[in-house]
């Protein structure tokens, strides 16, 4: 950074990427910015909504912080974890020129907030971060927008999606949020976002034609492996030895608490520093355990996925499965922690065919016909006096992530909505029993979607093809194998094998285009792989089809014209 203080009405008649590469410079001390960060950078200034899906360690921050120094207004960022918030302030720059920021979060003093607020009032604070639980709170909503945010942010957007593997039920809320701000430029982030996430994601957030930027999900330097065990023994042992072995840091993930702990306890008898992260910690714990893995005081952390979430840490070596993951979105998400420095790294999932019953059990738990009934018969009972998120958890007694999960899915059945300061309104029309089975209902289909997606995330562990095209195409992104650097590949010895020769029936079935089948309704086509492709259905979500089968049962499978129903 230069020493004369960045202003950023100094060069308003420079065209906008040359402003752009010049506050990069001047404040943040980038000397450069990639294609992908231009574009999306140049939305931002514009004034439009933006959808920016870039893997980890490719500088999603960087599109809100460099055109954020030069709007008018405070940026507010939606971040939702705190540690992620700590990384991303810590990474701003310091000095006379850089730009303020505060964290509004659970963790501060009742002197500590009032002090970030007067910041946000007296425009020191450029950035404004905070969880989506806070904007949950009526007067915080009030006060930013009294500051009258230029740009407002959702980081981990993946969050916002019932697709995603990160969702969280709050972030459905941030649309009357943004609304109740006066409707800022929105700019949502994700490193993982399949073609169906994408697409919710700028529902959800109600996004005015976003403009959308994606880089590549290949990472070449990610050695991709997956090993299946029929012993649970066995593949404990594997997944120790492996550990030990390779180069650290690294990161194993285990399928459950008290096995992060078990893990880390055996490791560490090996002599290593290895230790647990679970949500069960303590938040001081697990604090002091993601500090440590930053500051490279740690080998291995044995975690729960609750760790990793935008960490910024460029050497980790390797990223070890002890078991399979709930979905390919969070798999890619978890392995993209490595290699982030372009240096060799490795992602081995450790398997067995057991492990698809307990994801299945995992995966689409959402609130059941009791609570379901019990949040709209609270909703109904208020009738002139609405109520918002907060009262209906109090006078329920319920928790209150259950009190959100269950209105957003009596919202997502069109039988409450959510007024423009956060109240909670039914509709008269809709007695509160038939509420709860349309939301039942709803919460059934995307049981069924999650289902799917744990049967993807075995398809990639038991492909016979190359895993970084099964892994890509998964993502809508084609890929020509052989890669070289999966397990699949060098099957073959030193002779790289021949590309997988496609059926002639996936000329009919191009990736992207839309399909209607027989029993399962209207779906996407999101990748060929060889004789087969997969399909993601609306209503039943991913299948993989034999392309052989198809083409032996006349109109089992058809493609929708554009704009057909």
């Amino acid at each position: 950074m230069t020493e004369e203080r960045y202003r950023p009405g100094r060069h308003e008649q420079e065209p906008p990427a040359a402003r752009l590469r010049r506050a990069a410079a001047e404040v943040f001390g980038w000397e450069s910015l990639s294609d992908e960060q231009t574009r999306a950078m140049g939305a931002v200034l514009d004034g439009r909504d933006g959808l920016v899906v870039m893997p980890t360690g490719a500088g999603k921050s960087a599109v809100y912080q460099v055109p954020g120094v030069l709007l008018d207004g405070p940026v507010v960022v939606v971040s939702p974890l705190l540690a992620l918030q700590r990384d991303q302030m810590a990474g701003l720059p310091d000095g006379d020129g850089a730009p303020g920021a505060v964290a509004l979060n659970s963790d501060l003093t009742a002197a500590g907030a009032q002090a970030a607020w007067e910041a946000v009032r007296r425009g020191e604070a450029r950035f404004v971060y905070l969880s989506p639980e806070q904007l949950a709170k009526d007067e915080v909503v009030t006060r930013l927008a009294e500051a009258r945010p230029s740009l407002f942010v959702v980081d981990e957007a993946q969050c916002v999606s019932l697709w995603g593997h990160d969702f969280r039920p709050d972030y459905l809320r941030l649309e009357q949020a943004a609304r109740r701000m006066g409707r800022p430029p929105l700019l949502a982030l994700t490193a993982t976002a399949a073609p169906p996430v994408r697409t919710e994601i700028a529902e959800r957030l109600g996004m005015d034609r976003p403009v959308l930027t994606m880089a590549s999900f290949d990472r070449p330097n990610i050695r991709l492996e997956a090993v299946r065990f029929l012993d649970d023994d066995a593949r404990r042992r594997a997944v120790v030895e492996r550990a030990a072995a390779e180069p650290k840091p690294g990161i194993v993930y285990a399928g459950t608490r008290k096995e992060s702990e078990a893990y880390a306890a055996e490791l560490a008898d090996l002599g290593l520093t290895a230790v647990p992260f679970h949500a069960g910690l303590p938040a001081a714990e697990r604090a002091r355990v993601h500090d440590a893995f930053l500051a490279g005081e740690t080998d291995v952390v044995v975690a729960t996925t609750a760790f990793g979430m935008g960490i910024d840490k460029e050497d980790v070596r390797f990223v070890l499965h002890a078991s399979l993951p709930g979905s390919l979105d969070a798999y890619y998400q978890e392995v993209g922690r490595c290699g982030r420095d372009g240096k060799p790294a490795l992602a081995v999932l450790h398997h067995r065919t057991e492990d698809t019953g307990m994801r299945r059990f995992f995966a689409g738990r959402a609130p059941g016909r009791e609570v379901l009934t019990e949040v709209a018969d609270a909703v109904h009972e208020h009738g002139d006096d609405p109520a918002d998120l907060d009262r209906l958890h109090r006078e329920t007694g319920l928790a209150r992530r259950r009190v959100t999960a269950a209105v957003n899915l009596l919202q997502e059945a069109g039988a409450v909505r959510t007024g423009e300061e956060g109240e909670i309104l039914p509709d008269p029309a809709t007695p509160p029993s038939v509420a709860a089975e349309r939301a039942e209902e709803a919460a059934e289909a995307h049981r069924r979607t999650d289902h799917s997606r744990v049967d993807m995330a075995r398809a990639y562990a038991e492909t016979t093809g190359c895993r970084r095209r099964f892994l890509l195409g998964y993502f809508g992104e084609r890929y020509e194998p052989p890669c070289g650097t999966c397990d699949r590949c060098e099957a073959g010895g030193t002779e790289e094998p021949p590309p997988e020769r496609a059926h002639p029936a996936a000329v009919d079935y191009p990736v992207g285009s839309r399909v209607r089948h027989g029993e399962w309704g209207r779906g996407t086509v999101l990748s060929e792989d060889g004789d087969r492709i997969t399909v993601l259905f609306d209503r039943t979500g991913y299948r993989t089809l034999s392309l052989a089968a198809v083409a032996g049962q006349d109109g089992l499978l058809t493609v929708v014209p554009e704009g057909g129903a």
